[in-house]
């Protein structure tokens, strides 16, 4: 096989690859601005006659979806901000803080939270929220999003502050910082590849997650996009150029929060693969 075509075999690999996920995508897209059923059955991947852009208004005025969307978005940051926050510091205290025996312990329990299926502990959950009276309140998903992120937050985190030089922490140390000091002025600014990685992550997790949010919220004010998504479906299953619509809504954030920071995103994933 000529070296040409060696070369060329892995870029047409994945272009077919990506053609194939995004040719779905742009049937959902253009079809999102077609006028009815008619023409997305005519022409399913061809471009619109008339680009019927009400549709995104009425997608969000009469269906909702703004109310949806809002809660979802709002949701989904403030928990994974906060689990960042929280697990930045975790891992800040296990792995660069001098409690070695404490610290292997602790780690190793942080461990296997992540071998235990969340599904498993949505009967705990459920219990637990509706003791503490937060049921069909944000707050019944905002703790579970935050504490479930943390085992994988902490070992991501962790695994980055491991590669930062000590010298640093021993240079601060000698200019007079404590360890809040350290961690907010040393640490943390030089752990964001990893805090954005991690922020990501959790943030995906929590847009898209349909279980407790399901099953922990009924007043339909509350809830969140997934589920308000089905009872979208269900209204409006016969005008596929709107449930096209709604879809476009639940993917665009995704999609842009991850344009602007896929460069982190890389660099957060291969921290601490190379050392030198």
């Amino acid at each position: 096989m000529p070296a040409a075509i060696k070369k060329a075999f892995p870029h047409a690999v994945m272009l077919t690859y990506v053609a194939v996920i995004l040719l779905p995508f742009l049937f959902v897209l253009f079809s999102s601005f077609k006028a009815n059923n008619v023409e997305i059955a005519m022409r399913p991947f061809g471009l619109p006659k008339t680009w019927a852009f009400e549709n995104y208004k009425e997608a969000w005025v009469k269906a909702k979806i703004n109310v949806y969307f809002w809660n979802s978005l709002y949701l989904s940051l403030s928990s994974a901000a906060v689990g960042v926050l929280l697990a930045a510091a975790a891992a800040f205290a296990l792995v660069r803080m001098k409690f070695e025996a404490v610290s292997r312990w602790i780690y190793q329990y942080v461990l296997i939270g992540m071998l235990i299926p969340g599904n498993v502990l949505f009967i705990a959950q459920y219990l637990l929220v509706r003791n503490m009276g937060i049921l069909n309140t944000h707050w019944s998903l905002f703790l579970p999003y935050t504490a479930g992120a943390l085992p994988l937050s902490v070992l991501l985190i962790a695994a980055f502050m491991r590669s930062i030089p000590g010298e640093l922490e021993e240079a601060a140390i000698v200019d007079g910082l404590r360890a809040p000091g350290l961690f907010l002025r040393i640490v943390l600014p030089l752990t964001v590849p990893a805090l954005v990685t991690v922020f990501i992550i959790n943030f995906l997790g929590n847009w898209n997650e349909y279980l407790l949010a399901n099953f922990f919220l009924s007043k339909d004010s509350l809830r969140t996009l997934p589920t308000g998504m089905v009872g979208f479906r269900d209204a409006f299953q016969t005008n596929y150029a709107l449930v096209c619509t709604g879809i476009v809504y639940s993917v665009v954030p995704v999609l842009v929060i991850y344009t602007f920071l896929q460069k982190k995103i890389i660099e957060g994933l291969t921290a601490g693969s190379v050392k030198g």
